[in-house]
């Protein structure tokens, strides 16, 4: 018997700030989402040895353990340690459990959260439990966030669990999430003006939202202030998605993102803020870091005869120099695919030194189909593909041996 969930993956419109504690339980917040079409998955394979095995194909780990075994929190899959413990997994005969994501955690699309709803499903179905959807919103929220002290809102699980279009209100003593019946025509003009960039790094939300939640305990003006607007601004967005006012909405993404930053000076970068403007420059009505900010992916809305030209200027690679702090990543973002993986800039200045074109061909590919001519008259980039590298060494050692 096999076991299977999924998840979505979602985009936060606005309202990101108000549901981080203390603020919804004051002053009571609100969230505008939407799931996309990526996602969480988990599967889930009895065993009758007794034996845990947990498997995560995106950060290429596997740890074992039987049932009989104390979990400890090592940094090694925790969300699936911290699952099984409060859902009574180890108290069972054994299971497989395989899991993995259409995006890395920290990437402002709430993977994290969305993969902490997919375990809990797993487990409920395993161990017969009778849980609502608000329930398992619920204990996902209190698995990640209060369990595992990883600090973040309530958006995510509830976005995650519920999927599709909701206003999500959150109130001093509940979470009501509200279905939005948006029609088909909207979903498909937001699918043809909406970019979705990737800005090039993860991000640690965790010292983000810390940094905005002392400045909300400190009662800085400019921090309550902000909150309270896009709170509004919210509302408005909202309000502009169901009279199918869709540049309004973009003008509004704009003017949240301008707020949302007010919030703590680590949300944004000089080099995010030199990416938004670009994109301001070419036609982007609005955008956004989705998540918590810092990095992951940059949302903006253009107008659909805009999209292609401001997604170029986007993709060009830059030749820029990066002042800052180099600092460990935390177990849960770290890349054992790169050699860098354990470590990340905290950028504080950044200058660019070129603003070069978009390559003729990706430097990347392997078997692309190059015109003979193209590949002579950009020859420095083509010397940079890694089959002309092969090539080249290979040549050289057959040469030597013949010599």
């Amino acid at each position: 018997m096999l076991i299977r969930a999924k998840a979505p993956l979602r985009l936060s419109f606005a309202g990101g700030g108000t549901d981080i504690p203390p603020f919804p339980q004051e002053e009571g917040g609100c969230v505008l989402s939407a799931t996309i079409n990526r996602y969480a998955y988990g599967t889930l394979r009895p065993r009758e040895d007794g034996q845990i095995c947990i498997e995560s194909l995106d950060f290429g780990l596997s740890v074992s353990y039987s049932v009989e075994d104390r979990l400890v929190y090592d940094g090694k899959l925790d969300l699936a340690k911290a699952a099984i413990l409060k859902l009574g997994g180890n108290k069972s005969t054994g299971f497989d459990l395989f899991l993995h994501s259409d995006a890395p955690p920290g990437s402002g699309l709430g993977a994290s959260s969305a993969m902490m709803v997919v375990l809990v499903g797993l487990l409920k179905e395993f161990k017969s439990l009778p849980l609502t959807d608000y329930e398992i919103a619920d204990l996902a929220y209190v698995i990640e966030r209060k369990e595992l002290g990883i600090q973040g809102g309530l958006q995510d699980q509830y976005a995650a669990t519920f999927g599709g279009f909701n206003f999500i209100e959150f109130l001093p003593d509940r979470v009501v999430v509200n279905p939005l019946k948006i029609s088909q025509d909207v979903i498909n003009e937001l699918q043809y003006n909406l970019l979705l960039c990737y800005t090039g790094k993860t991000r640690l939300s965790a010292g983000i939202i810390e940094d905005q939640i002392q400045r909300y305990k400190r009662c800085e003006i400019e921090s309550i202030q902000a909150l309270r607007a896009i709170k509004r601004l919210t509302i408005e967005m909202k309000n502009a998605l169901l009279r199918r006012d869709l540049d309004v909405f973009g003008e509004l993404l704009h003017e949240e993102w301008q707020q949302k930053k007010k919030l703590s000076p680590k949300i944004s970068n000089p080099e995010l803020d030199e990416l938004y403007e670009i994109a301001r420059r070419e036609g982007a009505l609005g955008g956004k870091i989705t998540g918590a900010g810092g990095g992951g992916y940059m949302l903006l809305y253009c107008r659909f005869d805009k999209k292609h030209k401001i997604a170029e200027k986007l993709r060009s690679e830059y030749v820029i120099g990066v002042k800052g702090v180099v600092e460990k990543r935390s177990p849960e973002t770290i890349n054992p695919k790169i050699k860098t993986g354990e470590i990340e800039v905290i950028a504080e200045e950044i200058e660019i030194f070129n603003k070069s074109l978009t390559p003729p061909f990706e430097v990347s590919g392997e078997n692309l189909n190059i015109a003979e001519e193209v590949r002579l008259e950009y020859r420095y980039i083509d010397l940079r593909r890694e089959i002309m590298r092969r090539n080249i060494l290979y040549r050289h050692k057959t040469v030597e041996a013949f010599r």
